[in-house]
């Protein structure tokens, strides 16, 4: 991932210095196990940690250097690395690695490193919900329009329309830990996953340690279904960020203008018209959840390998591991500072309301009709007839709201008066039941 959209402390967590700490604690923590089991001596176990623990605590550029100069010989990483690390730990080193196979470094460290992300993500979401909420609880009674298909509906609240992104980011995070449970597992089972060299309670002590579970069968490879798991979550995630962000951006129109980003004090909109404020960082979130949902299928493609396993999948995950991540972290934290300082208009919010002559409330009159004895075809009949006579002349002079075009019309007049008309459309009906809305979606929260 570019820099531009990388923070630092998700980008760390995929950085070589912190794959080859984990790669050397990996190896000590199963080296360790071995000592204890007496498959090596347990000196060299000791040896192996005195020795090895402030190398790769200390790893410099000339230390990366290296490593990639073995790489160059060897063509293989792990074995680059225990090189390395053998230069610096002498003869005890030849007791690293014993029984295990390159995929139980690598597939458990990828398993840290994505259970690290997913803690990063799930404190990111926590302060997306935290903005989310606060905002809702703020406009919890501010009305505002709904809308279906882009045109206007019935009143709502700007509140609830927050609710419900909350809900959303609530059920987000569920599944973020559910996927972060998924993937945290470990496997050192040696070649084709037989731990026919390594005793699986080498596998186990590594395991706990490192806070993960053992994988029941690994076959070499961890099974790559955990990661698809892991990858649709992070999409399901950034899905719900861009059903925000176009919330954002379709409220900042110039013809709506409810709700808009924070403009900062010398920020500029376009380079040609200075009386711009663009919705820029919604449209940047539209993009990066783009980036993110594509990440989750080739993580989908990566399940089926051949057999016990290959590496078909290296390579992808060297490049979406980082990547989703490193985006999603950006992307969250920048929603979050979205939603803290959005802008909001109550007012024009009003306005728009009652922009087209009432007709929104339609459909309390109709069902009104229908307890006054007209049938529901007769009564939708009615209600539209008035409402489009109220809808083809807005801004004319000779427009009427659609209560007087109601009350004109005889048959809606002769089963409703203006008091039963006026309590029918009366807007406190629209809200009533928000408090018990909202006590479904915060009760817990």
């Amino acid at each position: 991932m570019v820099p531009r959209y990388s923070r630092p402390e998700m980008a760390a967590i995929w950085s070589p210095e912190s794959r080859f700490r984990i790669w050397f604690e990996i190896e000590a923590l199963a080296a360790e196990a071995m000592g204890q089991l007496g498959t090596i001596p347990a000196e060299a176990a000791r040896v192996i940690r005195e020795k090895g623990a402030p190398r790769a605590a200390g790893i410099t550029q000339a230390d990366l250097d290296r490593i990639d100069e073995i790489e160059r010989e060897t063509r293989h990483d792990v074995i680059a690395f225990l090189t390395w690390l053998g230069e610096g730990i002498g003869p005890e080193a030849r007791f690293m690695h014993q029984g295990m196979t390159s995929s139980d470094v690598l597939d458990t460290c990828l398993s840290v490193q994505m259970v690290r992300a997913a803690d990063l993500l799930i404190a990111d979401l926590d302060r997306l919900l935290a903005a989310l909420k606060a905002r809702a609880l703020e406009h919890k009674f501010t009305p505002t329009i709904g809308r279906s298909h882009g045109i206007h509906a019935e009143p709502t609240t700007f509140g609830l329309k927050l609710a419900g992104h909350y809900a959303e980011f609530a059920r987000c995070r569920a599944r973020l830990v559910a996927a972060r449970a998924e993937v945290a597992t470990c496997a050192i089972s040696g070649p084709v996953g037989t731990f026919a060299s390594v005793d699986p309670r080498v596998e186990e002590f590594v395991a706990g340690k490192l806070g993960l579970a053992v994988e029941p069968v690994s076959t070499q490879v961890i099974p790559r279904d955990r990661h698809a798991a892991y990858f649709c979550a992070l999409a399901v995630v950034a899905s719900a960020i861009e059903r925000l962000a176009t919330e954002v951006r379709h409220l900042q129109r110039s013809e709506v203008r409810e709700a808009e980003e924070y403009f900062h004090p010398g920020q500029k909109g376009s380079s040609a018209m200075p009386h711009k404020r663009n919705p820029v960082l919604s449209e940047n979130l539209t993009g990066l959840a783009r980036l993110v949902r594509g990440y989750a299928m080739p993580a989908l493609e990566n399940v089926a390998l051949w057999h016990e396993r290959d590496i078909s999948h290296s390579s992808v995950e060297r490049v979406i591991g980082p990547d989703a991540t490193i985006a999603l972290d950006f992307a969250l934290i920048r929603a979050a500072g979205m939603m803290e300082k959005l802008t909001i208009y109550p007012e024009r919010m009003t306005e728009n309301l009652e922009s087209l002559g009432g007709v929104v409330h339609s459909q309390k009159v109709l069902l009104a009709l229908t307890q006054a004895g007209l049938s529901r075809e007769g009564a939708y009949r009615a209600v539209q007839r008035a409402a489009m006579a109220t809808w083809t002349k807005l801004g004319k002079p000779d427009a009427m709201t659609f209560r007087d075009n109601l009350l004109a019309d005889e048959e809606v007049a002769g089963r409703l008066d203006a008091a039963g008309l006026d309590a029918a459309i009366d807007p406190r009906r629209d809200f009533r039941n928000v408090d018990t809305i909202f006590a479904r979606v915060f009760s817990e929260g």
